[in-house]
């Protein structure tokens, strides 16, 4: 999986570095002690390469404390942070620094600059652990070296012969002032073959000791899910981080040599199916991704015998075999491996092979995911150029990563639990621009639950952000919540496919539509202020109409026994838009509306809620009506209708026969229709009388208006008004027609 709390692997930013972003020497955290006038590019010749390999030479055959030379053990702290150690050179010091007869502040300075510049063996993890039991070492330098392995777990080659000492590590508790840390490392390390009753009792009592702690919390939680039956007791609920933050000093050096090392630009993150490489790639960091792309947990004996590796212990002494992933780039090569497919020990990487996200969706090991969602929150955390959690990341670089989770999600067509928990943490924070296209898309990926729960998190800020920006932003975040919408339907009526094969909670169906029908609520008050706001404009009433396009089709579309009409402070300012596009959408909205409630009255589910759809039968009947008021009958300004204005205020703007300044020759949006209706079918007459189109011309006007694209319009009329296409009725008065409305309850 990933690293917790110091996954470095996640991104690298990239950092401008000058000669005093090396005086990191000596800060809070103790850290990084540099040499400032290494790195200046001195006139003389300069080999790191040798340099490195004699000073190492020099503290290996150290024999007595305090006999090591400052400089020798200077050059290795100065090679280390500027350029990373070869994973051969991390074994070497490992070695001297936990064996040899050192100073306990000369082992800090040697497990400080322990900076991979590819990747960490295996083989000398367990090495260096080994010695670490055996020698006489002080605690602080075994608090060291785990901080180390948590923040480095990640570049380690393999994890199956650290999982083979998983006992010796899981020892480690009895000491309390490592206990966080061992709970971290052991988090990261444990498989469901790893819980034990035996471990479960153990890690009781040391909770009965010293309290529930989070970092407990954690290791409990994930044996739970492993193992229900051995741990009865009740955990608190979840929390959003269970251990502290990531060493940012060891993430500050492997950025600066991951800048140093960078040679080529990012490339495109989007998944796909097919060849990804023409050759495998070797085990190494891969210098052009900000999240590396999968490989093997063990290289085949080709590139054992090329990087001077020995195989896996225990692959060796089973005799497995498994897929190498970098030859995997297709799906039919996953289904004719899958039993053969081992996941990497880099488990982010998978986010990058759309094959791994079709197999982490057939396994059934709740690790991985624990695992995936844990080194998730952690980077999202770290990353996050607004919380000002790291000064380590660029805008750039979080936004790439973004991108690779929302591919990722799009992918899976589901959202991370860790992504929506960021997304709560960080939008009181969030300014509105950073980011802004890829963190509304997140948004959209928001799991459906309970909704009441969902909105203090979300809506709150959300609301705030939403009133106070710019008409393009208010549109970004109606297309999001649109998706989100889409995405719960969707959710919704799969679970509805599965629910004869599958036992479903029967509370499943409420808590969607509770959720659902809260969320067009949350819109419609968004959309009508948001009119106000911005002057009824176009721009913004196309957005709104296009979310309650999908509103209208709920029932028949996703098999969701709910119908929501939109409030009126978004159908009046369409009905009396200027735009013929938006009055064109609200007429095919109602029909759509029409057509669902209509095959809704056979639902039982409406049936026994009536009295809650009777209210929107009423709504539904009041739309239709003010809209055959205005377009047909011109009749809404009369008095007892929806539009009713005083005559004597009516009289005062002189505008003559004002009656019919909104039927369907005069409204402000099928005026221009009207006009060039005669202009084209009339050409030669000197003057243009309106009236007359619906006198002599009215069929023909709406077969013209047919023509000209008004789909909606037509379907609403056809159905609302029962248009005859018989010629009898070409010269029938729109006064003489009386709209068809909806029961007001259903049969």
């Amino acid at each position: 999986m990933s690293t917790p709390e110091a996954d470095l692997s996640l991104f690298i930013p990239i950092i401008q570095t000058n000669p005093l972003a090396w005086k990191m020497r000596q800060n809070a955290s103790g850290f990084a002690p540099l040499n400032q006038k290494y790195g200046q590019n001195d006139k003389e010749e300069y080999n790191e390469g040798d340099a490195l390999h004699r000073a190492l030479e020099h503290i290996r055959t150290v024999k007595e404390k305090g006999a090591v030379e400052e400089r020798h053990l200077q050059t290795v702290e100065d090679i280390a942070w500027k350029s990373g150690l070869a994973p051969e050179d991390i074994d070497t010091l490992l070695d001297v620094a936990l064996s040899g007869p050192f100073a306990e502040a000369v082992k800090t300075r040697m497990l400080k600059c322990l900076i991979p510049a590819t990747l960490i063996p295996e083989s000398a993890v367990v090495r260096a652990f080994s010695r670490l039991c055996a020698s006489n070492c002080s605690n602080n330098t075994k608090v060291l070296f785990f901080r180390w392995l948590i923040a480095m777990f990640d570049f380690i080659d393999g994890k199956e012969e650290m999982n083979s000492l998983y006992g010796f590590f899981f020892s480690f508790l009895q000491e309390e002032t490592m206990s966080c840390y061992i709970c971290n490392f052991l988090y990261l390390l444990t498989k469901r073959e790893n819980v034990k009753p035996f471990r479960v009792r153990k890690l009781l009592e040391f909770q009965s000791k010293v309290g529930m702690q989070p970092y407990l919390q954690a290791l409990l939680s994930l044996y739970r899910s492993f193992c229900p039956d051995l741990i009865t007791i009740s955990l608190p609920p979840k929390r959003k981080f269970y251990f502290k933050t990531t060493d940012s000093i060891w993430q500050a050096a492997v950025c600066i040599v991951k800048e140093r090392n960078q040679k080529s630009p990012l490339p495109s993150v989007k998944l796909t199916i097919g060849t990804a490489y023409s050759h495998p790639q070797k085990k190494k960091w891969n210098s052009g991704c900000v999240i590396p792309m999968p490989t093997s947990s063990h290289v085949s004996k080709e590139e054992q015998d090329e990087e001077g590796d020995s195989s896996s212990l225990e692959v060796m002494l089973s005799g497995q075999k498994s897929f190498p992933l970098e030859q995997l780039h297709t799906f039919s090569q996953l289904l004719d491996n899958i039993q053969d497919v081992e996941l990497p020990s880099q488990m982010c990487s998978v986010l990058k092979s759309a094959p791994l996200l079709h197999y982490l969706n057939c396994i059934q090991d709740e690790t991985v995911w624990l695992r995936l969602s844990y080194w998730m929150s952690q980077e999202l955390k770290e990353g996050c150029t607004w919380c000002k959690v790291s000064n380590y990341t660029s805008e750039e670089e979080f936004r790439k990563f973004l991108d690779i989770i929302i591919s990722a999600q799009c992918f899976l067509q589901e959202g991370f639990p860790s992504s929506e928990v960021f997304l709560y943490k960080s939008l009181p924070l969030w300014d509105g621009i950073s980011c802004r296209t890829e963190y509304l898309q997140l948004l959209s990926w928001i799991p459906l639950g309970n909704f009441s729960e969902i909105k203090p998190l979300l809506c709150d800020s959300l609301t705030q952000l939403f009133f106070t920006s710019s008409i393009y932003h208010k549109c970004s975040v109606l297309y999001s919540l649109k998706q989100l919408l889409e995405n719960w339907l969707l959710w919704h009526a799969m679970k509805v496919s599965m629910k004869s094969t599958l036992s479903i909670s029967a509370d499943t169906p409420m808590i969607a539509l509770n959720s659902v029908s809260e969320l067009i609520y949350y819109v419609g008050w968004l959309s009508t202020i948001a009119l106000r706001l911005e002057k009824n404009s176009s721009f913004l009433l196309h957005f709104i109409l296009d979310f309650f396009e999908m509103v209208s089709d709920m029932y028949l579309n996703y098999n969701l026994p709910l119908v929501v009409i939109f409030p009126r402070g978004v159908f009046y300012p369409a009905l009396l838009t200027s735009d013929s596009i938006a009055l064109n959408r609200l007429c095919y909205i109602m029909y759509r509306y029409r057509v669902n409630l209509t095959a809704s009255k056979e639902n039982a589910l409406i049936y026994q809620e009536r009295l809650k759809f009777n209210k929107t039968y009423q709504e539904f009947n009041e739309y239709v009506t003010a809209l055959v008021d205005c377009l047909w009958t011109s009749t809404s300004f009369e008095k007892d209708h929806y539009l009713y204005i005083d005559p004597q205020i009516l009289e005062k703007t002189k505008i003559r026969e004002y009656k019919k300044s909104l039927n369907l020759i005069n409204h402000p949006a099928l005026l221009p229709y009207s006009i060039n209706f005669l202009l084209q079918g009339w050409p030669n007459e000197k003057e243009l009388s309106l009236s007359s189109i619906q006198k002599k011309k009215w069929n023909w006007y709406l077969d013209y208006l047919l023509l000209e694209e008004l789909h909606g319009l037509h379907l609403f009329m056809e159905s609302s008004l029962d248009i005859a296409d018989s010629a009898s009725s070409a010269h029938t008065h729109p006064a003489h027609k009386t709209p068809k409305t909806c029961m007001s309850e259903p049969v």
